[in-house]
């Protein structure tokens, strides 16, 4: 689509709508000045000037919010052949306006042994420059060390970083070890940030991978077979329990399997502060595309984790989605051409991972879950803008109209209908996972920061126009619960009296120590004049084997039926019983 980089007029007027946020609908026109939301009501007159929009039976929502992209990623990041995304902060942001979608939330992810401050300057200095909508990091901790502790404190006072993200996949690269995660999230909790994880046991991939190329497979159906859903749900969980030992609040990136989603619901219900991201892919596809005959298409679904075969798993992610057991969405937008995705031809553990999303987000979920009748569209709004906003604590300025918000704002038509194509998208990428769907809901007007930048089917964007958003620590959607935790919670030392009894010795015979010192001194002493030891009874074997000590060898026992009887005498018995199968036989003699 052109382009035009003429500046938009400082007011405007959406008139004639309804407003959708995620609590409630009601008619209103919206003013919009010096890009923030200055009156809302009924009939407002448009001052001189205004660009006037009609919304006219049209819904009015909150800019969405897309919590999970990688926009400046290389893939030797993840450990892979040294390529770039091709959907950059310029073309990405073009995309998610032109999807509905107003803001973002990158990935920056350093590499084993580098500074994270190093890297975030490196990021912001690429996105500021590039950027068409605002946007804010996650950082990752990939490695522990000396000052880890100090940066991550840096980033949450000084950069407006509250999230750092553990991968728990991606063996001898950027995975962290369960220590590590122990001690990012200790220390993310005494700065008041979010932990986030990528949820994969990547030793058990890691063998699983070689199981599989020394067998054979090396399509793109054996990164599927390499990551069975258990391998998320057990990452899932162990990440839950780490969270849950140091009291803090935990993010769990792209939910892609019923089992994981599973994981996260329940220990929602025990009270744990944890939140569940699915993203548009798992939510509209599936992995049957990975057994397709043709490799560009199967290579081009390729992702961690992966869609999975289960084609009932995106109406159950959505039903999750709808019913608050999973809370956000993203689009995990890490595009490579199928040019870049061919380094893995002959090795799928080489294609480099993941698929598109940013543009279609939207479209997908409301045509999932709206038109579907899983959700209303306040719920739309909430998976797909506020609860981001609230959780990563940019709320009430983003995710909701009201005065003084920023004015992000969509008008979405949902009657419209659009069908997805990699021909049609405005995404760099060759390839669209979505590619023939057709999606009832469409953003007709995108409005950033106060100016209209989609309109008629157009971009009307400026280049390094969006902004970079500060988020501070200690969101209440998280910390609220958990700063009263650790209020009630504190360990109680327990006073006691303090021992005064002997205290074993190192290397000291276990026997001896139970019973001490009178037994002993018995075995030391030789026995009394006439003393003699009684014989073995009758029957009894003259030894034992020597058990371990508490433990009854019941093969050793005594009785037996073998041998001479107490009856033997008599000139019968009523009846005996024969060992046989169960309840055995009797055998009767009169």
């Amino acid at each position: 689509m052109p382009e035009n980089t003429m500046e938009n007029a400082s007011c405007v007027l959406v008139k004639g709508g309804t407003v959708c946020n995620a609590d409630r609908t009601f008619e209103a026109d919206v003013l919009i000045e010096d890009g923030i939301i200055s009156q809302i009501g009924s009939d407002l007159n448009a001052p001189d000037g205004a660009k006037v929009v009609d919304a006219a039976g049209k819904l009015v929502i909150p800019g969405g919010i897309d919590t999970h992209t990688h926009l400046n990623a290389h893939s030797d990041d993840a450990n892979f052949a040294n390529m770039a995304v091709v959907d950059d902060f310029f073309v990405g942001t073009k995309a998610a306006l032109a999807g509905g979608t107003t803001m973002i939330l990158d990935h920056c992810v350093p590499g084993r042994g580098q500074s994270m401050l190093e890297k975030y300057e490196i990021w912001r200095n690429t996105a500021d420059e590039m950027v068409c909508c605002d946007y804010s990091l996650h950082v990752a901790v990939t490695w522990w060390g000396d000052k880890t502790k100090e940066e991550i404190a840096t980033l949450c006072s000084e950069k407006g970083v509250n999230s750092f993200k553990m991968y728990m996949a991606y063996k001898d690269s950027i995975m962290v070890t369960d220590d590590v995660m122990y001690k990012a999230f200790n220390c993310i909790k005494e700065n008041g940030a979010l932990a986030m994880v990528h949820a994969e046991n990547g030793d058990v991939i890691e063998c699983n991978c070689k199981k599989l190329l020394n067998s054979g497979v090396t399509g793109p159906e054996g990164h599927l077979m390499s990551r069975p859903e258990e391998v998320e749900a057990e990452a899932t969980g162990r990440a839950i329990m780490i969270a849950n030992q140091t009291n803090c609040p935990l993010y769990v990136v792209h939910v892609m399997s019923k089992s994981a989603a599973d994981v996260v619901a329940s220990a929602r219900k025990q009270g744990k502060v944890i939140f569940g991201e699915p993203i548009a892919a798992g939510l509209g596809s599936d992995g049957s595309h990975y057994f397709n005959k043709e490799w560009r298409h199967a290579a081009g679904h390729v992702m961690s984790p992966p869609l999975r075969p289960d084609n009932e798993t995106p109406a159950y992610l959505m039903d999750m989605l709808a019913n608050n057991s999973l809370q956000a969405t993203g689009s995990d937008n890490c595009t490579f051409t199928i040019e870049q995705k061919a380094v893995g031809k002959d090795d799928f553990t080489k294609i480099p991972n993941g698929t598109n999303g940013l543009e279609d987000r939207m479209s997908v979920i409301w045509e999932k879950g709206v038109h579907s009748g899983k959700m209303d569209p306040c719920r739309f709004v909430a998976v797909t803008s506020t609860n981001a906003a609230k959780i990563f604590n940019f709320y009430p300025k983003k995710g909701v109209i009201q005065v003084g918000a920023d004015a992000d704002i969509v008008v979405w038509d949902a009657e419209a209908t659009r069908t997805i194509s990699k021909d049609t998208h405005h995404q760099a990428v060759d390839f669209n996972i979505f590619e023939g769907m057709e999606c009832h809901g469409v953003p007709l007007v995108t409005i950033s920061r106060g100016k209209v930048v989609w309109e008629n089917g157009e971009l009307n964007v400026t280049k390094g126009s969006g902004k970079y958003i500060y988020n501070p620590v200690h969101a209440p959607e998280a910390y609220a619960r958990i700063a009263q935790r650790d209020k009630v919670n504190q360990p109680v030392k327990v006073d006691r009296e303090p021992y005064t009894g002997q205290v074993w010795p190192a290397g000291g015979d276990n026997k001896n120590a139970a019973e001490p010192s009178k037994k002993a001194e018995q075995a030391k002493s030789p026995p009394a004049a006439g003393f003699k030891a009684p014989a073995p009874s009758s029957g009894l074997p003259e030894s034992r084997p020597q058990t371990k000590r508490g433990h009854r060898d019941l093969h050793a026992s005594s009785f037996s039926l073998s041998g001479q009887q107490t009856d033997d005498a008599d000139g019968h018995r009523n009846a005996y019983k024969v060992v046989a199968p169960p309840g055995g036989r009797s055998s009767i003699q009169f």
